[in-house]
């Protein structure tokens, strides 16, 4: 076997393989002394059946089986072997390659396109000057947390009189076109509503300024339109739900009023544990204020790593066998027309170029990820989704099994993985740069990213 290569031009090359027969004839014959061995052909007993006639039936799909098992294991094997740093995977070269004639020829000629990954260089030192946008905590965020926090840990207090806002809680009683109670109907007890959900004003109107034992006689269907909601509401199948067509009437047992939780020391402590050291609520705005801005650094981070991104991949020049991938992206992705390439090649591209600006910094820098970093990183990605529900105590056991539920799972391994290795990337260039500080607020921020 020969394998030779000819480099067209700097991110090109051919790659030809001759394969003889002596490479393969032993492979072929031992397979096909197991296959007489095992072969069943009728009018012979196993292993007796004549050579040729073994021959003739298996050999020639045998011998494109182990040629082409051969082909890849030393195609394989030379890439690994001249440490080729090659983008995609080899393709069949459409000129070059001599037709093949499997029940003639002995030997063998293959011939592949590879394209080589550019060897690139990235400078990074203080007099690259990198803008960073930090975003200023205003009082108004400040306030809209502290409504949330009360809004979360608020309740439903027993009411005299019904306002919009109210729900109302009472019982059902079906009636029929007379106005008389249908008997054996539907007429579910302890059903809360909620009067600012009601559509028809007039039955909306009917409810504000209700009292206990009140009775309100209306169409459900009317006030609410909508089916599913009034069947999820009476407790009544789908199909009932849709042919339903008459009044109810509703007494009132219960009016609830919503009040929002005092911001006081035991809203502290349901907020982030009993050993808080959050007591005043100028203790409490301080709070929202720190973690405010902790939570908005990740979104300045953000920012920054897709400015990185941009700036490297304007500044870094690199030469990229734009054909060869173009080929390689409609060889792995038969659903992919040729018209999708082309639109989509840019921003194909502009990932390449980032993920071998990363690889470049990376290999220069020896940054690695180990268990122990995406472990952590799957729990800040843990408490994160907590916290977005207003849980800020999470207990560490929780974070933990919820982070190794993320691990089990491949696909969000590897993702968690790749994330905190560009992270590291982003904070080595952020380490060697000279950074810009730029304070913004909210909004100003918020057009930047659109």
């Amino acid at each position: 076997m020969n394998i030779t290569r000819e480099n067209i031009d700097n991110v090109n090359a051919v790659i030809n393989i001759a394969i003889e027969k002596a490479d393969y004839a032993k492979q072929v014959e031992d397979v096909l002394k197991d296959y007489r061995q095992k072969a069943s052909i009728p009018g012979f007993r196993p292993g007796k059946a004549p050579k040729g006639l073994i021959q003739k039936k298996f050999g020639m799909g045998v011998l494109v089986e182990e040629v082409n098992k051969l082909l890849s294991q030393n195609l394989s094997k030379y890439l690994v072997d001249e440490k080729l740093p090659i983008l995609g995977e080899p393709l069949p070269n459409e000129e070059r390659q001599a037709a093949i004639d499997w029940e003639k020829d002995e030997d063998f000629t293959f011939t592949f396109d590879v394209a080589l990954a550019p060897e690139i260089s990235v400078a990074l030192d203080k007099r690259n000057k990198f803008k960073y946008y930090k975003i200023a905590v205003s009082d108004e965020m400040i306030g809209q947390q502290e409504e949330m926090a009360a809004s979360q840990l608020g309740q439903n207090v027993p009411a005299e009189v019904a306002k919009e806002d109210s729900s109302v809680r009472g019982n059902f009683v079906q009636l029929d076109a007379e106005g008389n109670e249908v008997e054996g109907g539907i007429a579910p007890e302890g059903v809360l509503l909620a009067v600012d959900k009601i559509k028809d004003e007039e039955v909306k109107n009917a409810f504000v300024g209700c009292k206990k034992d009140d009775v309100i006689i209306f169409d459900p269907v009317k006030a609410f339109d909508n089916r599913h909601e009034v069947g999820h509401m009476l407790n009544i199948s789908h199909e009932q739900a849709d042919e339903l067509n008459s009044e109810f009437r509703f007494t009132v047992t219960e009016i609830l009023q919503f009040e929002k939780a005092e911001l006081n020391e035991e809203l502290f402590k349901q907020l982030y544990g009993e050993e808080t050291e959050v007591k005043t609520i100028e203790d409490f705005r301080a709070k929202i204020k720190e973690d405010l801005a902790n939570s908005l650094v990740y979104s300045s981070e953000h920012k920054f790593a897709l400015d990185t991104r941009d700036a490297l991949v304007e500044k870094v020049a690199m030469e990229l066998p734009e054909e060869f991938l173009k080929r390689w992206l409609i060889a792995v992705n038969k659903e992919l027309t040729v018209e999708q390439v082309e639109n989509e090649f840019d921003s194909f591209i502009l990932d390449l170029k980032w993920q071998l600006i990363k690889d470049s910094i990376s290999k220069e820098n020896e940054i690695k990820v180990t268990p122990e970093e995406a472990d952590e990183f799957a729990k800040r990605l843990a408490l994160a989704q907590f916290q977005q529900y207003g849980m800020y105590d999470v207990p560490e056991e929780q974070l933990e099994s919820f982070a190794k539920m993320m691990m089990d799972k491949p696909e969000e391994q590897e993702r968690i993985y790749k994330k905190v290795h560009e992270d590291k990337v982003i904070a080595l260039v952020k380490e060697k740069v000279t950074l810009d500080e730029e304070e913004v607020s909210q909004d100003e921020f918020n057009k930047m990213m659109q």
